[in-house]
């Protein structure tokens, strides 16, 4: 099986680059951030006509995640327990949920599609926002851990963290922005310390995922690793291959990310449709 997480930065404005990249990569199950439009808006039948079923979570304009499966997807759940809410100006804990988290099964493996609050800057209420984002996402996949660890779960999506100074291109530039700060990269490493772990870095250590559009980013190669594939044990013992696909950075209207793919040894039920090779 293969899966992938991409931050599409508008499905409307790339469905077609991004469905012909998923049969040209023989990509599985596909979880999107940043889709930017409601279920009702995806552009559902590209994906029918390449032999995948979507399941989207989008509220707006904004925001938004999805998932693309030549599997079945079951158990679909969109926003997490305890996820926090967030409307500019108010504060409490009646707050509208953002169309940030979506989770399906496939093939018995729970993964996650998640696109992680921005912050915007330290200080700001959306970088308080954040942090506590990332806490109740983690008390929430401890406990799920804890209910089933012998079921491979991923947590994959825009992370919006470098965890490690060699995932920005000068720390200089980052300092006292959000994305490198400690209080963020302890979030981000308390998923660690829960028995996650990054199943991409062992098998491509370096590489970035994201260039911004302005000041030449990408010719400059001036991006960060912000967007991941967080597995379990379980998860973990059945990787056998990942990827950082850097050229869909390239060419006519591309997203600022590029997608990260991961192979599981695990035969699914569209292997008994493929012919044998002797």
């Amino acid at each position: 099986m293969r899966v992938a997480s991409w931050n599409v930065n508008s499905i409307r404005a790339r469905s077609g680059r991004v469905v012909d990249w998923l049969v040209r990569e023989d990509v599985d199950v596909l979880g999107m951030q940043e889709i930017k439009c409601k279920p009702e808006q995806f552009p559902v039948q590209e994906f029918e006509a390449a032999g995948y079923t979507v399941e989207a979570h989008g509220l707006n304009q904004w925001n938004g995640v999805a998932f693309a499966s030549r599997l079945p997807m079951e158990e679909v759940t969109r926003d997490f327990p305890t996820q926090p809410g967030f409307l500019k100006g108010h504060e409490g804990d009646d707050l509208p949920v953002e169309a940030r988290a979506m989770g399906v099964t496939v093939d018995g493996i729970r993964l996650w599609s998640l696109y992680v609050p921005n912050g915007r800057e330290l200080g700001d209420p959306h970088y308080t926002y954040k942090l506590d984002w990332f806490a109740r996402l983690h008390d929430r996949t401890a406990a799920w851990l804890e209910q089933h660890p012998e079921q491979p779960l991923a947590l994959m999506g825009d992370w919006n963290v470098a965890p490690l100074d060699e995932d920005v291109w000068d720390m200089r530039v980052f300092e006292g922005s959000t994305h490198v700060s400690e209080p963020e990269r302890a979030a981000f490493h308390s998923f660690e310390e829960i028995g996650l772990a990054d199943v991409v870095r062992p098998l491509v250590p370096t590489g970035y995922t994201y260039w911004d559009y302005k000041q030449l980013r990408f010719p400059r190669n001036e991006g960060m690793r912000i967007d991941f594939v967080m597995g379990s044990e379980a998860f973990q013992d059945i990787v056998t291959g990942a990827a950082i696909h850097r050229n869909e950075r390239k060419g006519d209207a591309p997203s600022d990310h590029v997608p990260v793919t991961v192979d599981l040894d695990l035969e699914t039920t569209l292997d008994d449709d493929r012919p044998m090779i002797f």
